[in-house]
Protein backbone atom coordinates (compact mmCIF):
# COMPACT_ATOMS: atom_id res chain seq x y z
CA UNK A 1 0.00 0.00 0.00
CA UNK A 2 1.08 3.61 -0.81
CA UNK A 3 1.95 5.66 1.99
CA UNK A 4 -0.24 8.15 3.48
CA UNK A 5 1.78 11.67 2.40
CA UNK A 6 1.95 9.83 -1.41
CA UNK A 7 -1.42 8.51 -1.69
CA UNK A 8 -4.18 11.22 -3.78
CA UNK A 9 -5.98 13.30 -0.66
CA UNK A 10 -9.34 13.64 -0.52
CA UNK A 11 -11.00 17.01 -0.40
CA UNK A 12 -14.21 15.67 1.74
CA UNK A 13 -15.43 19.44 2.26
CA UNK A 14 -14.67 23.05 1.45
CA UNK A 15 -14.66 26.12 4.04
CA UNK A 16 -16.19 29.43 2.69
CA UNK A 17 -14.78 30.69 -0.03
CA UNK A 18 -13.02 29.69 -3.38
CA UNK A 19 -10.11 27.76 -1.08
CA UNK A 20 -10.48 24.38 -0.73
CA UNK A 21 -9.22 22.85 2.65
CA UNK A 22 -8.52 19.70 3.95
CA UNK A 23 -8.43 18.06 7.37
CA UNK A 24 -5.03 16.28 8.69
CA UNK A 25 -6.50 12.98 8.53
CA UNK A 26 -7.89 13.04 5.21
CA UNK A 27 -7.05 9.51 3.42
CA UNK A 28 -6.60 7.77 6.35
CA UNK A 29 -8.43 4.59 6.29
CA UNK A 30 -9.63 3.65 9.71
CA UNK A 31 -11.82 0.08 10.41
CA UNK A 32 -13.57 0.40 13.60
CA UNK A 33 -13.96 -2.74 15.22
CA UNK A 34 -14.66 -0.76 18.72
CA UNK A 35 -18.01 -0.36 20.84
CA UNK A 36 -19.43 1.84 23.36
CA UNK A 37 -17.15 4.63 25.14
CA UNK A 38 -13.40 4.51 24.53
CA UNK A 39 -14.47 3.11 20.95
CA UNK A 40 -17.11 6.19 20.46
CA UNK A 41 -14.59 8.53 21.65
CA UNK A 42 -11.52 7.07 19.48
CA UNK A 43 -13.64 7.02 16.18
CA UNK A 44 -14.72 10.62 16.77
CA UNK A 45 -11.74 12.39 17.08
CA UNK A 46 -10.57 10.59 13.92
CA UNK A 47 -13.13 11.59 12.29
CA UNK A 48 -13.37 14.90 12.97
CA UNK A 49 -9.84 15.23 11.91
CA UNK A 50 -11.10 13.94 8.55
CA UNK A 51 -10.29 10.34 8.47
CA UNK A 52 -12.58 7.61 6.56
CA UNK A 53 -13.88 6.18 10.14
CA UNK A 54 -15.67 2.93 8.92
CA UNK A 55 -17.87 1.74 11.82
CA UNK A 56 -17.92 -2.34 11.81
CA UNK A 57 -21.56 -2.93 13.87
CA UNK A 58 -23.61 -6.19 14.23
CA UNK A 59 -26.65 -6.57 11.86
CA UNK A 60 -30.11 -5.90 13.85
CA UNK A 61 -28.99 -4.04 16.95
CA UNK A 62 -25.47 -2.58 15.94
CA UNK A 63 -23.37 -0.68 18.98
CA UNK A 64 -24.16 -0.99 22.31
CA UNK A 65 -23.54 3.17 22.57
CA UNK A 66 -26.98 3.41 20.38
CA UNK A 67 -29.31 1.71 23.42
CA UNK A 68 -28.01 4.72 25.42
CA UNK A 69 -30.41 7.88 25.18
CA UNK A 70 -29.71 8.57 21.26
CA UNK A 71 -27.82 12.01 21.69
CA UNK A 72 -24.80 9.60 22.63
CA UNK A 73 -24.57 7.87 19.04
CA UNK A 74 -25.55 11.18 17.28
CA UNK A 75 -22.63 12.89 19.06
CA UNK A 76 -20.00 10.07 19.46
CA UNK A 77 -20.84 8.16 16.01
CA UNK A 78 -20.47 11.64 14.14
CA UNK A 79 -18.64 11.43 11.05
CA UNK A 80 -18.37 8.11 11.00
CA UNK A 81 -19.76 5.58 8.30
CA UNK A 82 -21.29 2.19 9.36
CA UNK A 83 -21.54 -1.15 7.80
CA UNK A 84 -22.91 -3.82 9.66
CA UNK A 85 -21.34 -7.67 9.59
CA UNK A 86 -21.67 -11.27 11.58
CA UNK A 87 -18.66 -11.35 12.81
CA UNK A 88 -19.56 -14.55 14.41
CA UNK A 89 -19.75 -16.46 10.68
CA UNK A 90 -16.85 -16.82 8.77
CA UNK A 91 -17.72 -14.73 5.39
CA UNK A 92 -18.18 -12.07 7.93
CA UNK A 93 -14.61 -12.79 8.99
CA UNK A 94 -13.40 -13.04 5.47
CA UNK A 95 -14.96 -9.64 4.79
CA UNK A 96 -13.10 -8.06 7.51
CA UNK A 97 -9.86 -9.82 6.03
CA UNK A 98 -10.67 -7.79 2.97
CA UNK A 99 -11.45 -4.42 4.45
CA UNK A 100 -8.51 -4.64 6.40
CA UNK A 101 -6.39 -4.98 3.42
CA UNK A 102 -7.13 -1.91 2.39
CA UNK A 103 -6.95 0.06 5.55
CA UNK A 104 -4.37 2.00 7.77
CA UNK A 105 -5.45 1.15 11.10
CA UNK A 106 -7.75 -1.53 12.42
CA UNK A 107 -9.72 -0.33 15.81
CA UNK A 108 -11.05 -3.05 18.18
CA UNK A 109 -12.06 -3.34 22.16
CA UNK A 110 -13.63 -6.79 22.40
CA UNK A 111 -12.82 -8.98 25.12
CA UNK A 112 -8.28 -10.05 24.80
CA UNK A 113 -8.46 -12.63 22.45
CA UNK A 114 -11.88 -12.59 20.62
CA UNK A 115 -9.78 -11.60 17.34
CA UNK A 116 -7.44 -14.28 17.43
CA UNK A 117 -10.93 -16.61 18.13
CA UNK A 118 -11.79 -15.38 14.74
CA UNK A 119 -8.72 -15.48 12.39
CA UNK A 120 -8.53 -12.01 12.61
CA UNK A 121 -5.57 -11.39 15.21
CA UNK A 122 -2.42 -9.06 13.42
CA UNK A 123 -0.82 -11.90 12.57
CA UNK A 124 -3.50 -12.97 10.60
CA UNK A 125 -4.16 -9.39 8.89
CA UNK A 126 -0.53 -8.71 8.66
CA UNK A 127 -0.49 -11.70 6.02
CA UNK A 128 -3.20 -9.44 4.11
CA UNK A 129 -1.82 -5.75 4.96
CA UNK A 130 2.06 -5.21 6.75
CA UNK A 131 1.16 -2.32 7.13
CA UNK A 132 -1.66 -2.37 9.27
CA UNK A 133 -1.49 -0.12 12.82
CA UNK A 134 -3.97 -2.24 15.13
CA UNK A 135 -5.38 -0.73 18.11
CA UNK A 136 -6.39 -2.90 21.00
CA UNK A 137 -8.11 -1.17 23.79
CA UNK A 138 -9.18 -3.44 26.98
CA UNK A 139 -9.16 -2.96 30.65
CA UNK A 140 -6.32 -4.54 31.85
CA UNK A 141 -4.43 -4.87 28.50
CA UNK A 142 -3.20 -7.74 26.31
CA UNK A 143 -0.94 -9.68 28.97
CA UNK A 144 -0.72 -9.89 32.68
CA UNK A 145 -2.78 -11.35 35.50
CA UNK A 146 -5.98 -9.50 34.64
CA UNK A 147 -5.84 -9.96 31.05
CA UNK A 148 -9.15 -11.96 30.49
CA UNK A 149 -11.20 -9.59 32.99
CA UNK A 150 -13.89 -7.64 32.23
CA UNK A 151 -12.44 -3.85 31.79
CA UNK A 152 -15.85 -1.69 32.14
CA UNK A 153 -14.12 1.99 33.10
CA UNK A 154 -16.34 1.96 36.87
CA UNK A 155 -13.93 -1.00 37.39
CA UNK A 156 -10.59 0.79 36.07
CA UNK A 157 -11.54 4.26 37.99
CA UNK A 158 -11.15 1.86 41.16
CA UNK A 159 -8.36 0.44 40.59
CA UNK A 160 -6.72 2.99 38.83
CA UNK A 161 -6.66 4.58 42.44
CA UNK A 162 -8.94 7.24 41.10
CA UNK A 163 -11.85 6.51 43.05
CA UNK A 164 -9.99 6.56 46.32
CA UNK A 165 -8.72 9.51 46.18
CA UNK A 166 -11.76 10.87 44.87
CA UNK A 167 -14.02 12.47 47.32
CA UNK A 168 -13.93 14.45 50.71
CA UNK A 169 -12.29 13.06 54.03
CA UNK A 170 -14.91 11.88 55.35
CA UNK A 171 -16.84 10.20 52.20
CA UNK A 172 -16.58 6.84 50.83
CA UNK A 173 -14.29 6.38 47.58
CA UNK A 174 -16.21 8.28 44.62
CA UNK A 175 -16.39 6.62 41.22
CA UNK A 176 -16.44 10.05 38.36
CA UNK A 177 -19.99 10.47 36.92
CA UNK A 178 -18.78 10.49 33.59
CA UNK A 179 -16.74 7.34 31.76
CA UNK A 180 -13.40 9.26 32.49
CA UNK A 181 -11.28 6.16 31.68
CA UNK A 182 -12.71 5.57 28.92
CA UNK A 183 -12.43 9.34 27.69
CA UNK A 184 -8.51 9.42 28.87
CA UNK A 185 -7.72 6.07 27.08
CA UNK A 186 -9.39 7.50 23.80
CA UNK A 187 -7.10 10.32 24.03
CA UNK A 188 -3.96 8.28 24.23
CA UNK A 189 -5.43 6.14 21.42
CA UNK A 190 -5.61 8.58 19.01
CA UNK A 191 -2.36 9.82 20.21
CA UNK A 192 -0.59 6.50 19.64
CA UNK A 193 -1.99 6.36 16.52
CA UNK A 194 -0.73 9.36 15.46
CA UNK A 195 2.57 8.38 16.66
CA UNK A 196 2.39 4.94 14.77
CA UNK A 197 1.59 6.65 11.41
CA UNK A 198 4.26 8.65 11.58
CA UNK A 199 6.36 5.76 12.15
CA UNK A 200 5.57 4.09 9.73
CA UNK A 201 5.34 6.53 6.90
CA UNK A 202 7.16 9.95 8.23
CA UNK A 203 10.20 7.88 9.12
CA UNK A 204 10.02 5.09 6.99
CA UNK A 205 9.59 2.11 9.08
CA UNK A 206 6.74 0.77 6.58
CA UNK A 207 4.81 -2.01 8.61
CA UNK A 208 2.26 -1.59 10.93
CA UNK A 209 2.72 -2.48 14.65
CA UNK A 210 -0.36 -2.92 17.86
CA UNK A 211 -0.98 -0.86 20.06
CA UNK A 212 -1.84 -2.21 23.61
CA UNK A 213 -3.61 0.45 25.22
CA UNK A 214 -5.22 -0.67 28.65
CA UNK A 215 -7.84 2.10 30.28
CA UNK A 216 -6.15 2.01 33.66
CA UNK A 217 -3.03 3.36 32.19
CA UNK A 218 -3.48 6.85 30.86
CA UNK A 219 -5.92 7.14 33.70
CA UNK A 220 -3.39 6.69 36.33
CA UNK A 221 -0.75 8.59 34.64
CA UNK A 222 -2.90 11.84 34.93
CA UNK A 223 -3.34 11.13 39.06
CA UNK A 224 0.39 12.57 39.81
CA UNK A 225 3.31 11.09 40.99
CA UNK A 226 1.79 9.04 43.92
CA UNK A 227 3.97 6.14 43.06
CA UNK A 228 6.65 8.14 43.58
CA UNK A 229 6.14 9.45 46.92
CA UNK A 230 4.24 6.25 48.78
CA UNK A 231 7.77 4.08 47.29
CA UNK A 232 10.37 7.33 48.57
CA UNK A 233 7.91 8.58 51.60
CA UNK A 234 5.55 5.29 52.16
CA UNK A 235 2.85 8.50 52.08
CA UNK A 236 -0.44 7.63 50.39
CA UNK A 237 -2.42 10.79 48.89
CA UNK A 238 -5.67 11.46 51.13
CA UNK A 239 -8.91 12.19 50.26
CA UNK A 240 -9.15 16.26 49.75
CA UNK A 241 -12.24 17.23 48.58
CA UNK A 242 -12.01 20.49 46.73
CA UNK A 243 -8.56 21.23 48.24
CA UNK A 244 -4.61 20.95 46.72
CA UNK A 245 -1.96 19.34 48.91
CA UNK A 246 0.06 21.65 47.25
CA UNK A 247 -1.17 25.31 47.69
CA UNK A 248 -4.33 27.34 49.39
CA UNK A 249 -6.85 28.31 49.02
CA UNK A 250 -8.27 26.13 46.86
CA UNK A 251 -11.44 25.53 46.93
CA UNK A 252 -15.02 26.13 45.93
CA UNK A 253 -16.93 28.58 47.63
CA UNK A 254 -20.82 29.78 48.05
CA UNK A 255 -22.17 33.13 47.44
CA UNK A 256 -24.94 34.71 49.11
CA UNK A 257 -27.31 34.27 45.49
CA UNK A 258 -26.93 30.50 46.20
CA UNK A 259 -24.01 30.12 43.31
CA UNK A 260 -20.83 28.93 43.95
CA UNK A 261 -17.14 30.64 43.07
CA UNK A 262 -14.21 28.57 42.79
CA UNK A 263 -10.79 30.21 43.78
CA UNK A 264 -7.38 28.74 42.87
CA UNK A 265 -4.81 30.87 44.50
CA UNK A 266 -1.77 28.34 43.99
CA UNK A 267 1.42 31.37 43.86
CA UNK A 268 2.11 34.14 46.30
CA UNK A 269 1.33 37.04 43.96
CA UNK A 270 -2.19 35.40 43.05
CA UNK A 271 -3.09 34.75 46.75
CA UNK A 272 -1.90 38.75 47.36
CA UNK A 273 -4.15 39.83 44.84
CA UNK A 274 -7.53 37.34 46.18
CA UNK A 275 -6.59 39.42 49.81
CA UNK A 276 -6.37 42.96 48.60
CA UNK A 277 -9.70 41.77 46.33
CA UNK A 278 -11.44 40.46 49.39
CA UNK A 279 -10.50 43.79 51.82
CA UNK A 280 -8.27 41.39 53.90
CA UNK A 281 -4.99 42.86 52.72
CA UNK A 282 -4.27 41.79 56.74
CA UNK A 283 -3.81 37.93 55.59
CA UNK A 284 -0.98 38.64 53.74
CA UNK A 285 1.00 39.09 56.52
CA UNK A 286 -0.60 37.12 58.83
CA UNK A 287 2.07 34.47 60.09
CA UNK A 288 -0.23 31.71 59.06
CA UNK A 289 -0.68 32.26 55.26
CA UNK A 290 2.54 34.17 54.93
CA UNK A 291 3.35 31.28 52.18
CA UNK A 292 1.84 28.15 50.36
CA UNK A 293 3.51 25.51 52.79
CA UNK A 294 1.62 27.71 55.92
CA UNK A 295 -1.28 27.75 53.85
CA UNK A 296 -1.93 24.36 53.45
CA UNK A 297 -1.64 23.64 56.65
CA UNK A 298 -3.68 26.02 58.36
CA UNK A 299 -6.56 25.70 55.35
CA UNK A 300 -9.53 25.26 57.66
CA UNK A 301 -8.78 28.59 59.16
CA UNK A 302 -8.61 30.11 55.78
CA UNK A 303 -10.86 28.93 53.92
CA UNK A 304 -13.17 30.22 56.52
CA UNK A 305 -11.99 33.44 55.95
CA UNK A 306 -12.47 33.55 52.13
CA UNK A 307 -15.71 31.91 52.42
CA UNK A 308 -16.87 34.50 54.80
CA UNK A 309 -15.83 37.01 51.84
CA UNK A 310 -16.99 35.14 49.56
CA UNK A 311 -20.01 34.75 50.90
CA UNK A 312 -21.25 38.35 51.41
CA UNK A 313 -21.89 38.97 47.93
CA UNK A 314 -23.71 37.19 44.49
CA UNK A 315 -21.84 35.59 41.96
CA UNK A 316 -21.96 38.28 39.46
CA UNK A 317 -20.68 40.71 42.72
CA UNK A 318 -17.78 38.75 43.71
CA UNK A 319 -16.50 37.85 40.00
CA UNK A 320 -16.67 41.52 39.55
CA UNK A 321 -13.82 42.51 42.05
CA UNK A 322 -12.12 39.34 41.35
CA UNK A 323 -11.79 40.30 37.27
CA UNK A 324 -10.59 43.60 38.25
CA UNK A 325 -8.10 42.85 40.78
CA UNK A 326 -6.98 39.90 38.25
CA UNK A 327 -7.79 37.00 40.74
CA UNK A 328 -7.60 33.56 39.33
CA UNK A 329 -11.05 32.72 40.25
CA UNK A 330 -14.03 31.43 38.37
CA UNK A 331 -17.87 30.95 38.71
CA UNK A 332 -19.27 27.37 38.65
CA UNK A 333 -21.27 26.65 35.15
CA UNK A 334 -24.10 23.74 34.73
CA UNK A 335 -25.03 22.88 30.73
CA UNK A 336 -26.99 26.25 31.02
CA UNK A 337 -24.36 28.68 31.83
CA UNK A 338 -21.91 27.33 29.28
CA UNK A 339 -24.38 27.35 26.55
CA UNK A 340 -25.41 31.04 27.44
CA UNK A 341 -21.17 32.29 27.79
CA UNK A 342 -20.11 34.75 25.21
CA UNK A 343 -16.87 33.78 25.20
CA UNK A 344 -17.82 29.95 24.62
CA UNK A 345 -20.02 31.01 21.86
CA UNK A 346 -17.64 32.94 20.01
CA UNK A 347 -14.76 29.67 19.89
CA UNK A 348 -18.33 27.48 18.76
CA UNK A 349 -17.52 25.32 21.79
CA UNK A 350 -21.17 23.70 20.59
CA UNK A 351 -22.29 23.71 17.24
CA UNK A 352 -25.88 22.06 15.80
CA UNK A 353 -24.97 19.65 13.73
CA UNK A 354 -27.91 18.89 10.66
CA UNK A 355 -29.69 15.73 11.68
CA UNK A 356 -32.87 13.56 9.73
CA UNK A 357 -33.89 12.66 13.14
CA UNK A 358 -33.77 15.33 15.30
CA UNK A 359 -33.64 18.43 12.53
CA UNK A 360 -29.71 19.26 14.29
CA UNK A 361 -28.35 18.55 17.22
CA UNK A 362 -25.65 20.16 19.55
CA UNK A 363 -22.84 19.01 20.01
CA UNK A 364 -19.53 19.70 20.96
CA UNK A 365 -17.50 21.35 18.65
CA UNK A 366 -14.42 19.67 16.97
CA UNK A 367 -11.13 20.65 18.82
CA UNK A 368 -8.41 21.77 18.90
CA UNK A 369 -8.76 24.79 16.62
CA UNK A 370 -5.88 24.22 13.54
CA UNK A 371 -4.62 27.32 11.43
CA UNK A 372 -4.14 25.24 8.52
CA UNK A 373 -6.08 22.05 8.48
CA UNK A 374 -9.11 23.16 10.53
CA UNK A 375 -11.00 19.87 11.93
CA UNK A 376 -14.82 19.64 11.16
CA UNK A 377 -17.73 18.13 11.65
CA UNK A 378 -19.24 16.17 8.50
CA UNK A 379 -22.69 14.42 10.04
CA UNK A 380 -23.60 13.08 13.04
CA UNK A 381 -23.95 9.39 13.70
CA UNK A 382 -25.26 7.25 10.65
CA UNK A 383 -27.79 5.04 11.00
CA UNK A 384 -27.01 1.26 11.13
CA UNK A 385 -25.65 0.24 8.03
CA UNK A 386 -26.27 3.11 6.32
CA UNK A 387 -23.01 2.59 4.27
CA UNK A 388 -22.73 -0.98 3.78
CA UNK A 389 -23.64 -0.63 -0.18
CA UNK A 390 -21.40 2.01 -0.79
CA UNK A 391 -18.25 0.91 1.51
CA UNK A 392 -18.11 -2.84 0.08
CA UNK A 393 -18.40 -0.82 -3.45
CA UNK A 394 -15.84 1.81 -2.97
CA UNK A 395 -13.16 -0.75 -0.97
CA UNK A 396 -13.84 -4.25 -2.51
CA UNK A 397 -15.36 -2.75 -5.56
CA UNK A 398 -17.88 -5.79 -4.58
CA UNK A 399 -21.05 -6.27 -7.03
CA UNK A 400 -24.41 -5.20 -6.27
CA UNK A 401 -24.74 -9.31 -6.88
CA UNK A 402 -22.50 -10.37 -4.26
CA UNK A 403 -23.98 -7.76 -1.50
CA UNK A 404 -27.32 -9.36 -1.65
CA UNK A 405 -25.79 -12.75 -1.31
CA UNK A 406 -24.23 -11.61 1.87
CA UNK A 407 -27.33 -10.26 2.99
CA UNK A 408 -29.06 -13.32 2.40
CA UNK A 409 -26.56 -15.88 4.40
CA UNK A 410 -27.14 -12.85 7.32
CA UNK A 411 -23.64 -11.87 6.62
CA UNK A 412 -24.42 -8.09 7.03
Amino acid sequence: MDSVSSRKRRLLYKRTGEKTVSRPLEGVKVLDLTRLVSGGMYGMLLADAGADVVKVEAPGHGDTLRAWNPYWWKVYGRGKRSITTNLAKPRGQELIRKLAAHADVLAENFFVGKLEGWGLGPDDLWKVNPRLIVVRISGWGQDGPYRDRPGFGTLVEAMSGFADMNGFPDSPPLAPPQPLADMTAALQGVASTMFALYHRDALGGGKGQVIDLALYEPLFTILGPQAARYLIEGKKRPRLGNRSENSAPRNIYPTSDGKWVAISASTQPMYERLARAMGREDIITDERFTNNETRVVNQDALDKIVADAIGRYSCDENMERFNAGGVTASPVYDIEDILSDPHFQARNLVRHVPDADFGSVPMQGAFPKMSQTPLDIAWTGPALGEHTEKILDEWLNMAPTEIERLRNEEVL
